[in-house]
């Protein structure tokens, strides 16, 4: 699975401070959110000045290069493709500039009529330079302030036409806006201090700024920065919301806080929960790296059973592309992490995962495991069973490719070449997360999504 995107703005009280260099130390902590590309859009005295790249930020700037971004107001992104190809010219922030209007965007989400959208602003005039949703968001705020001239009313039609998930950061005419989807899916937080303001996808950005978290954006606000004027507004609103799950179990690093829940902590009551739910006999209790490793200390500490570093992550590897065949995809697989022998010989072994989706990766681990002596091997899952697509930003997989859709868990056992297979149970999630049922996105696992989903854009994922 890969996540969308990750997204920063900073905005420097003091105009003679140049912002590129705190928005580059931004995204170093969000990368894990997207290493596709990455760019910074600055603005000074009217002036935009973008850069954006294919690769990681490392590769994307340099010292010299953000010394030549001035501006006391920036946005940045990192991106992993779900809408829209792999390609330069998907790269963000998109910058545009029209009669009276000077913006840049970058968008955390997806957009699933983005499609309907585009076909219209082209029949309106519009012309594109990619094949992504930020886009489109970003010509539709031009249409709606070409008709007002009214920032805040443009930003509030053009989010009544959005279906999905979306976190922005936005600069239009040298003022900085975050917006939220009303349903708060995917996460954005603000964070200060006497000097700056920042907005990131995570708060860790705020640590490795050394500011404060102030709180995190509530869904649907339109949050204003204009120097030290800070102001809200607010679009429709529901009486609920729908707080990506995934954010908690995988995508968020363990050190942030999203949704003013810390990550950590929650990783930490999954493994309490799993131990609940699957209490195993076994010698061994081990984690697939990184994001399970909590949840694994917290199974060895409830059942007494010891934890070791059985597999062990290779963090040099960059992403791997889609193999031709099944051995290829093996070495894929053991390129990015190894066993410790000694750890697995003739020892009952529980492994523990974040998520199973389509089995293939898993399916490599427990041969590996096997491969290594273990005397058994069960595995716990830290979600329970995906049955459905993700429409808001996650590039999962189509339905038939879903490992869980149309099996048992003995035949799921049977697949993967586990003795045992236990999937924490959806109230045992919701418990973990402390947050109620009807205010999380559980989509992929109940096949209820909370929002309308185009006919096309179902058919095209199933």
């Amino acid at each position: 699975m890969q996540d969308k995107c990750g997204v920063i703005g900073v905005y420097s009280y003091d105009d003679s401070v140049d912002v590129a260099s705190w928005i580059l130390s931004g995204l170093h902590t969000i990368q894990h959110r997207g290493q596709e590309s990455a760019g910074i859009s600055v603005i000074k005295d009217g002036r935009t000045n973008t850069h954006v790249g294919m690769g990681l930020v490392s590769d994307v700037f340099d010292e010299d290069l953000i010394n030549l971004l001035n501006g006391n107001i920036g946005i940045g992104h990192v991106r992993y493709s779900t809408t829209g190809d792999s390609s330069h010219e998907n790269c963000s922030p998109f910058v545009e500039e029209a009669e009276d209007i000077n913006i840049s965007i970058a968008h955390n989400g997806d957009i699933v009529n983005s499609f309907k959208l585009r076909e219209e602003l082209i029949e309106d005039g519009f012309k594109f330079k990619s094949n992504t949703d930020s886009e489109v968001i970003c010509h539709l705020l031009i249409k709606e302030y070409q008709k007002s001239h009214d920032t805040v009313d443009a930003i509030k039609k053009t989010c009544d036409r959005l279906i999905g998930s979306y976190s922005l950061v936005i600069m239009i005419n040298g003022i900085l806006y975050a917006v939220r989807d009303p349903l708060g899916m995917k996460p954005l937080s603000l964070g200060g201090n006497d000097d700056f303001l920042v907005i990131a996808s995570e708060t860790v950005a705020f640590d490795s700024l050394n500011v404060d978290y102030i709180r995190s954006i509530k869904p649907g606000e339109i949050l204003q920065i204009d120097g030290r004027d800070v102001e809200s507004f607010f679009l429709k609103k529901y009486d609920h919301t729908a707080n990506c799950m995934f954010e908690y179990l995988y995508f968020a690093r363990p050190d942030s806080m999203i949704y003013d829940k810390s990550v950590y902590e929650v990783r930490l009551n999954v493994g309490k929960k799993l131990a609940e739910e699957y209490p195993i006999d076994a010698d061994v209790v081990i984690a697939v790296p990184d994001s399970s490793i909590p949840a694994t200390l917290a199974y060895s500490r409830a059942t007494g059973i010891p934890y070791a570093e059985g597999l062990i992550k290779n963090r040099y590897v960059g992403r791997t592309f889609i193999m031709p065949t099944q051995q290829d995809r093996d070495i894929a697989v053991r390129l990015k992490m190894n066993t410790v022998d000694s750890i697995i010989k003739d020892k009952k072994v529980v492994v523990i995962d974040d998520s199973v989706v389509r089995g293939t990766t898993s399916k490599t681990i427990i041969k590996m495991l096997r491969e290594a002596g273990a005397k058994e091997v069960h595995l716990l899952v830290g979600c329970p069973e995906i049955i459905s697509p993700c429409y808001y930003g996650i590039a999962m997989a189509t339905k038939e490719e879903l490992l869980a859709v149309g099996r048992t868990n003995e035949e799921i056992r049977d697949e993967i070449g586990v003795d045992s297979i236990g999937y924490i149970s959806i109230d045992g999630l919701v418990d973990a997360i402390g947050t109620p049922y009807e205010d999380l996105c559980l989509g992929c696992i109940t096949g209820d999504y909370p929002t309308v989903i185009p006919e096309e854009i179902e058919d095209e994922l199933n």
